[in-house]
């Protein structure tokens, strides 16, 4: 289906201007459609990347594993998310990727993301821009746990993933969700599951969020943002209009 890869386009078309003939490029790319539960990966680190994953529906979250079996999360993908686009040029990936929740992604073939990045100079544009922003994000995720105490940092990730799923218009308002358990909350911001239930609490008792299950749901993303610090300059939402 032609508007398969409308999500991205749309993500894309923040980061360069096209024209009709690079929509029409982007949404002809070819790619298979693959569902998998949660916990399945997309990649493994150490493994040859022949495709980008293109997150049509559903979370999936980067890790690094350590020597002594720890994990660390460094990074959530929602959808419209192009994940492990830089792999189209490094090949081989440095890190695993892991389905959050059940997914719905687009696998497109390396060799025609290449060919359409040679083909189209705004898309490569774009493709190159997307990667940076990966950059400051990462940047803003050290920052998060090196310098922030654990409210601020589990209130930042709430409001960071809050942002990115407005933009991508899987949200609205000030209602969204993040269906993370406690110990990949942890895991994303050092903390152990028990300081995460800790600070939970306290966002739900100043009636910033709610629990319901395994969701998150943010109710007052105002007073959220303030509570993290949270300024979504990093993100360059619209770098057309920075």
């Amino acid at each position: 289906m032609t508007d398969t890869l409308q999500r991205l386009l749309v993500k894309l078309k923040r980061r360069s201007r096209f024209d009709a003939a690079d929509e029409a490029a982007l949404l002809g790319l070819p790619f298979t459609v693959k569902t998998l539960e949660p916990g399945h990966y997309l990649v493994r680190q150490g493994e040859r990347a022949d495709f980008t994953c293109v997150l049509l529906e559903g979370f999936a979250y980067r890790q690094k594993i350590v020597g002594d079996g720890g994990r660390q999360i460094i990074a959530l993908q929602v959808p419209g998310d192009a994940v492990e686009l830089q792999n189209s040029l490094l090949k081989i990936a440095d890190h695993s990727v892991q389905a959050l929740t059940a997914i719905t992604m687009a696998r497109i073939p390396r060799v025609d993301l290449l060919d359409i990045a040679a083909r189209c100079p705004a898309i490569a544009h774009a493709f190159w821009l997307d990667t940076l922003v990966d950059g400051s994000i990462a940047w803003e995720w050290i920052a998060n746990i090196g310098r922030r105490d654990a409210q601020m940092r589990l209130a930042h990730l709430l409001c960071e993933c809050a942002v990115r799923l407005e933009v991508v218009n899987a949200a609205s308002g000030d209602s969204d969700t993040l269906p993370m358990t406690q110990e990949q909350i942890g895991d994303a911001l050092g903390l152990t599951p028990v300081h995460v239930n800790r600070m939970l609490k306290l966002l739900e008792l100043d009636g910033l969020i709610a629990r319901r299950a395994r969701t998150i749901v943010i109710l007052d993303a105002v007073r959220l943002r303030s509570v993290a610090d949270f300024q979504s300059a990093y993100l360059h939402l619209n770098l057309l209009e920075d």
